[in-house]
């Protein structure tokens, strides 16, 4: 590891930045370096302007892609290297709007009984019915659940904690399955190729993103379900589900962990009531064409 790249994570670890935001950032200063074969602090503003350029114009990264450089990159500039170059005000990452993928009820319920790992399956069906992110999901430890008051403890995203409710039946499902393996620390512990006691006995640690995220993919094979469909996709469909049983936007706000209302609110597009108060209007317009 070069002294450069010591600093700038010393720099983000001093920000507060999670491990996972520091690798993300490390890595996109690393493919700015690849690009013109030198070290990043010997790189112009105008080469800079040009790096962009390529991501947009030639490889047409995603924005998520894109943004994720531009941060990485620019807080590498700014703060470590103490550069506040004009091109990073120029600099922005296109827009773009898209709905996420909402799975029925139904839906869910045939692609979470498709699970065939028990683990797996109460997992996923965790994140479905709490809300939560995928990295929420698989780092849940024992002690984050508060059975006397029926909730659920969430380190979320950005440090932020939350508590969501815990229902009745996922509590049962999530004990049933401690007692085949009873970690002392992970609900969801890893299953490696030496067995869930080996993965204990070492501390492996929780179920990794790629196996549930792959899990979740052949579900949804075998469900039969033709949605492109992710994990995340769950907790789309939960705050969708909720807000079609008439729950307030707030407290579904408050449950997903969204800072702002305006996120949460995407998701009264979605709902069947939406779509249903719109079918009679264009039906009668369709009449007599």
């Amino acid at each position: 590891m070069t002294a450069l790249r010591t600093r700038c994570i010393e720099d983000m670890q001093l920000h507060g930045y999670s491990p996972k935001t520091q690798s993300c950032y490390v890595a996109a200063v690393c493919g700015l370096a690849r690009h013109y074969h030198k070290s990043p602090d010997l790189i112009s503003e105008e080469e800079l302007r040009r790096y962009f350029l390529f991501l947009t114009l030639e490889k047409k990264v995603a924005r998520a892609t894109a943004t994720i450089a531009l941060c990485g990159i620019k807080f590498f500039f700014q703060n470590t290297l103490q550069r506040n170059w004009t091109c990073f005000k120029l600099l922005r990452p296109p827009k773009s709007k898209k709905l996420p993928v909402v799975l029925s009820r139904q839906e869910v319920q045939s692609i979470l009984r498709s699970v065939r790992q028990p683990l797996y399956r109460v997992c996923l069906t965790t994140i479905y019915s709490c809300g939560l992110r995928l990295s929420e999901g698989l780092f849940l430890q024992v002690p984050d659940i508060d059975s006397p008051r029926m909730l659920l403890h969430i380190h979320g995203k950005g440090s932020q904690d939350r508590y969501v409710p815990l229902p009745q039946r996922t509590l049962e499902q999530l004990r049933a399955l401690w007692r085949t393996h009873h970690s002392p620390t992970w609900l969801f512990p890893a299953i490696t190729r030496h067995g869930i006691e080996h993965s204990i006995r070492h501390n492996v640690g929780p179920v990794t993103r790629s196996t549930l995220q792959r899990a979740f993919r052949c579900a949804l094979q075998q469900s039969g379900v033709r949605k492109r469909a992710h994990v995340h996709s769950l907790r789309h469909s939960l705050a969708t589900h909720l807000l079609e049983a008439g729950v307030n936007l707030r407290l579904i706000q408050s449950i997903l962990g969204h800072t702002t209302p305006t996120t949460t609110a995407l998701y009264t597009h979605l709902t069947q009531q939406v779509r249903d108060s719109v079918k009679a209007p264009i039906n009668e317009l369709m009449n007599g064409l």
